[in-house]
């Protein structure tokens, strides 16, 4: 989507804004603009309308520390304080856009109800999105079908018997086109109530339900919660030598890679975290931060590509996703989430996601392949990804 109004720059200096208690304004997707941005965790999150900037990641905690807010009717929470934010996903392969939202409304972990606004003229009266009629048809398509997806398992895994790699993560996609546009607010709505221990995150058509946490910081204080190895159980998950080994590429490359800005990084105990539709390997790891400089948006682009959405070694695995998969992954695996002024901020693995364009939707779904991958099991892990967009996007 073009925003006329906005330009991409290191900052602009003509941005003020005010923030304000509400009453309780019901769902915060009830806020959310045709181009706005959503985070929803729980009871908490916020939802976003209009755009104030666009900024290059690397200048957007410089875009808002720009921009002139008086703080005081600010309210501490568990994770930042209300205030102007930058949001956005990231692609997988690098570059991207972070967006200075003109409205913010927010709701913090006390359940209070904050509005940020922010521009030259602070406007109140932003429009939020519209809904549409749910679409009377819809075709499937399979952009990697069954024997394309064999196929790319048997590459990796020749690989790995030669030494090449240890692990790379195979993405498939599905294309979906229906016979009305989809309505984003009530694709969030659906994964809100539906996936609950994920974040549901909205970025203009981009829209999911993440189960990981890539990183947080608060202050100096920093946590991340890798998953790498999925299953339908959890006792079997817990058993499983293949997905132990999955799950140990991925948090020693985060822990060595949180090592190099970090002080104090430690690996907790390895978790099965169950979901609605699977179950998953996690370990919390945290840190504190050397510089306060380091903010989360940097903090994400150390830590990405981890191996839960790439492979290790990394070169090598991001080479051969390139290789063989038939189209880009675009926002799908990247960083997805938000920072402030302070450089706190929260982002997740953009996964269980679909890009929307109107009638149109593309779906990715990955999984890791390692010494003993199966291609059919690995195919089954993909499906059960798919599941929980699929139902939020095929309304019959």
């Amino acid at each position: 989507m073009t925003h006329a109004d906005t330009r991409l720059a290191p900052h602009r200096r003509d941005l003020a804004a005010r923030t304000e208690l509400l009453a309780d304004g019901g769902n915060l997707v009830d806020h959310l603009g045709p181009d706005g941005t959503a985070w929803l965790d729980g009871p908490r999150g916020f939802a976003t309308a209009g755009v104030a900037a666009i900024v290059e990641p690397s200048h957007a905690v410089a875009a808002l520390r720009a921009i002139a807010y008086d703080d005081v009717a600010t309210h501490p929470t568990t994770h930042g304080a209300i205030g102007p934010r930058a949001v956005g996903a990231l692609p997988f392969a690098g570059g991207g856009r972070m967006i200075v939202p003109a409205r913010i409304v927010e709701r913090d972990a006390d359940g209070l109800l904050w509005r940020t606004v922010i521009g030259p003229a602070m406007p109140d009266g932003l429009r939020a999105a519209s809904g549409s009629s749910t679409a009377s048809s819809y075709t499937i398509s399979q952009v990697t079908d069954a024997d394309a997806w064999e196929t790319n398992v048997s590459a990796v895994l020749a690989l790995v018997d030669a030494g090449a790699v240890d692990k790379v993560v195979l993405a498939r996609e599905v294309v979906i086109d229906a016979s009305e546009p989809f309505d984003i607010g009530t694709i969030a709505r659906t994964l809100h109530a539906t996936q609950p221990g994920c974040i549901v995150y909205v970025d203009d058509g981009f829209v999911g339900a993440s189960p990981e946490l890539l990183v947080r910081r608060v202050g100096q204080n920093v946590t991340a919660r890798p998953m790498a190895g999925t299953g339908p159980r959890a006792d079997e998950l817990v058993q499983s030598t293949k997905d132990a080994r999955e799950h140990h590429f991925v948090v020693e490359a985060v822990v060595d890679a949180l090592a190099t800005v970090c002080d104090d990084v430690q690996a907790h105990d390895v978790r099965p975290v169950a979901l609605t539709d699977l179950t998953h390997l996690a370990t919390t790891i945290t840190a504190r931060v050397r510089d306060l400089d380091m903010s989360v948006l940097d903090l994400a682009l150390v830590l990405h590509p981890t191996p839960a959405v790439g492979g290790t070694p990394r070169s090598m695995a991001l080479a051969t996703i390139s290789r063989l998969e038939r189209s880009p992954r675009d926002l799908y695996g990247g960083p997805c989430g938000w920072v402030d002024a302070r450089g706190d901020g929260e982002f997740v693995v953009a996964l269980r996601g679909a890009q929307i364009d109107g009638a149109r939707a593309r779906l990715h779904a990955g999984a890791g392949i390692v010494a003993g991958s199966r291609s059919d099991a690995e195919w089954a892990e993909t499906r059960a990804k798919l599941e929980p967009m699929l139902r939020a996007l095929v309304r019959i």
